[in-house]
Parts: C-alpha cells; sequence; structure tokens
C-alpha cells in the first residue's frame, strides 16, 4: 500500500519538522476513500493567514503536499496538491468553519483505477468542514479532481477524507 510515493510522505513530513520551530507552517494529515473506492492519504503543511480587514470571521488557509492513492501494485498515483482555501469561521465556542477553494493538482499518472483524467494537471475544488479538537482541528472534506475540459476524455475523480490539522 503506497509503495511507490512513500518516499515522497517522507520528505514532506521531514519538511515539516524543519521548519516547525520557526512556525511557518501546520501539519495537516487526513485518510480517506476516492469514488473508486481506492484508500487515500493525505499529507499537508499549511498556514493561515488572517483576513480581519475584509471581514471578522473570515481567514484564508494556503496548503501544499501530498495526496497518495492505493491501487494495485502497478496502479498506484500521487499528486503533489497547491490548495487556497478561504475559511469562515462560525461564531460560537467551539469554533466551527466551513472552507472551500479552487487549487491545482499535478498527478504522477493521467490513470486513475479505471479514470483516464487525460492530463497529468488537474484542477482540484475542495469544500471541507471542521472545528477544534484537542490542540487541532479535525475536519472533513470532500474534493474532486478534473482537468476542466482541457482534453478529453475528462473522467474527474472524487475524495473523501476524514483530516487532523495540527500546529507545529
Amino acid at each position: 500500500m503506497f509503495r511507490k510515493p512513500f518516499l515522497a510522505a517522507s520528505l514532506c513530513a521531514g519538511l515539516a519538522m524543519a521548519i516547525s520551530p520557526i512556525g511557518l507552517a501546520d501539519l495537516y494529515v487526513a485518510g480517506g476513500i476516492t469514488s473508486e473506492s481506492a484508500a487515500a492519504a493525505r499529507i499537508e503543511l499549511d498556514t493561515l493567514i488572517g483576513l480581519e480587514r475584509l471581514h471578522p470571521q473570515l481567514d484564508l488557509r494556503l496548503a501544499t503536499g501530498l495526496l497518495l492513492l492505493d491501487g494495485d501494485e502497478n496502479d498506484e498515483n500521487a499528486a503533489w496538491l497547491l490548495t487556497p482555501m478561504l475559511r469562515y469561521t462560525f461564531a460560537g465556542k467551539r469554533e466551527v468553519y466551513l472552507e472551500g477553494g479552487i487549487g491545482a493538482a499535478v498527478f504522477l499518472d493521467a490513470r486513475i483505477g479505471s479514470r483516464d483524467l487525460s492530463t497529468a494537471f488537474q484542477f482540484q475544488d475542495r469544500l471541507a468542514l471542521g472545528g477544534t479538537l484537542g490542540p487541532g482541528e479535525l475536519t472533513l472534506s470532500v474534493a474532486h479532481y478534473s482537468n476542466a475540459g482541457i482534453k478529453d476524455p475528462n473522467e474527474g475523480i472524487e475524495v473523501l477524507a476524514l483530516g487532523y490539522r495540527l500546529p507545529l
């Protein structure tokens, strides 16, 4: 499971540990399932930028990392992700938030299971609902990857994931 992209995930985790003392990023890890019923894992580094001047409950979350997709021995895949998301935090003690954004993904292979994505470059649409839990945040997200009709066929893929964001 996830043999090919394991080295890339290890490098990403090492980078998180290297920059954590200077507080530039937080670690986000998630596990889930694709619309092709394959296991998926996501590991990202992200940061929150307050947008209080626009609205007191609005933030911008910038994230980059890896999406790892399980498959048969020759069918595994991985993608580098770049995800800007707007976060709206609802008023209240529990700090429940809703995030949404459009980012980019570059896959190692343009095939995922039986789906032909046609291009390695894909747009990423992601929605998430989360809230504070312990020192971090628990998030339920859904992401859709598609080339937006750049080239046919345009068989996108979805990933449903449960994740945890840990401040470093």
